[in-house]
């Protein structure tokens, strides 16, 4: 099974967990979140980590993204996940949002697609989906 396993400081990946159930199904086990919240030391968060994590095998794929690369929630994921030796068959992405998330589940089901191709396929996407959202207002329709 591929897993797509979120982390981040405060609720950040719980609620993108929430969103992403909405647009991709309430039912998936292949989602997995948790989050370093305000006073909550690493070694509770990793003890959480661990129980969330338990039932990912050498047989699986991971896509663990987290808010900020070399924040300690996702050093942490990824310490955990090195002594479980599961670091081979993981992908790391930092910065993560919605439309990447979204991305993320639905091309870790494609069973023909790579771990890397699915990886660089995310990264195209969130890059195009980063931009400004430009409003024409009336005043600009009439200097034209």
């Amino acid at each position: 099974m591929r897993y797509l396993v979120l982390v981040s400081h405060g609720t950040f990946a719980p609620g993108l967990h929430n969103a992403l159930t909405m647009l991709a199904g309430s039912e998936r086990e292949d989602i997995l979140s948790t989050s370093l919240e305000n006073g909550m030391s690493g070694d509770v968060f990793s003890e959480n980590f661990k129980k969330l994590t338990d039932r990912i095998t050498s047989e699986d794929e991971v896509i663990l993204m987290g808010d900020i690369i070399g924040g300690s929630p996702l050093t942490m994921a990824m310490n955990v996940l090195g002594e479980n030796n599961l670091l081979d068959k993981t992908r790391v992405l930092g910065g993560m949002n919605l439309p990447m998330a979204l991305n993320g589940v639905l091309l870790k089901d494609d069973e023909e697609m790579e771990l890397d191709m699915i990886i660089s396929s995310i990264i195209t996407e969130a890059r195009q989906t980063v931009k400004e959202f430009v409003l024409e207002t009336k005043a600009d329709e009439d200097d034209i």
